[in-house]
């Protein structure tokens, strides 16, 4: 006969790890733009990314992320992407105004966005577009972990070799501020039996994608005619000077920067600021 006290104590472990558990939603909505988000899978009601032609500095990304994407949609071989490089320099606006440009041009994929609080739960979300035969990118903004971190070997495993590895006809995107996502410093070399090994660990996540693209600080000219595009879009006029020292006043040139100041230019004429295509 059984414990009745073993029996309660049983059901409560069973109730508390349901409750650890994420719980997953299986249902896959038909929408194009997705969020995915502690299991569940939510539509984007409102998918306005800013015009592809307005993102300008960043031509060879643009060339490379918009073909990727075609690839994929055509069912082609195309590559996990990761997008590193200075903080507002137009990776994830990149994202996801190629796959804006790409639903354009009549092509049919999925963009679900994630984060990388919800590493875990990729393998649920993997099974459930492995069964959909439309094309996907799991897009993951602004990812960096510390050092030693065990989710970064989580996503090492999905990426390539993982028993739980994504669907062939899903891909991941990924932007960091950090070239490898990892920290790299002079103790790897110090301390490390091996230094060669503890580098090459820290690189074996970011050597999973099979395009890594570089975003830089802009020099000045570059970051005038990041203005000078938005302005145009706007029907406005600039001044370059006063541009200037809006990006002086802030400490940085970069796509984010000219977007902002853009918005100021708007305020000012007493118009609305509108960039998407």
């Amino acid at each position: 006969m059984t414990d009745p006290s073993t029996t309660g104590l049983l059901a409560r472990i069973a109730d508390a790890l349901e409750r650890l558990s994420p719980s997953v939603t299986a249902e896959l909505p038909d929408a194009a733009t997705l969020v995915w988000h502690k299991g569940t899978l939510k539509p984007v009601v409102a998918f306005a990314p800013i015009g592809l032609a307005l993102l300008t500095g960043i031509e060879p990304q643009k060339t490379a992320v918009l073909d990727n994407g075609k690839r994929l949609a055509r069912g082609h071989g195309a590559h996990d992407i990761l997008l590193w490089g200075a903080r507002g320099s137009g990776k994830s606006a990149l994202v996801k105004s190629s796959f804006a440009a790409l639903l354009a041009d009549g092509l049919t994929l999925r963009l679900v966005e994630s984060s990388g609080e919800d590493l875990d739960s990729l393998p649920a979300l993997f099974d459930i577009l492995r069964g959909d035969t439309r094309p996907a990118i799991v897009f993951i903004d602004d990812l960096g972990f510390e050092a030693n971190n065990a989710a970064a070997r989580h996503l090492r495993s999905l990426l390539d070799g993982g028993v739980a590895a994504r669907p062939p006809h899903v891909r991941l995107y990924v932007t960091s501020n950090r070239r490898h996502i990892l920290p790299r410093n002079l103790d790897e070399q110090a301390s490390a039996i091996n230094p060669r090994d503890a580098a090459d660990d820290n690189l074996a996540l970011a050597d999973r994608f099979g395009l890594s693209l570089g975003f830089h600080v802009c020099d000045q000219e570059t970051w005038l005619q990041m203005v000078a595009a938005y302005a145009s879009h706007l029907g406005l006029d600039h001044d370059p000077q006063d541009a200037l020292t809006w990006a002086t006043q802030r400490g940085a040139r970069s796509g984010r920067i000219a977007w902002h100041y853009a918005m100021e230019l708007a305020g000012r004429a007493g118009i609305a600021a509108r960039f998407a295509e």
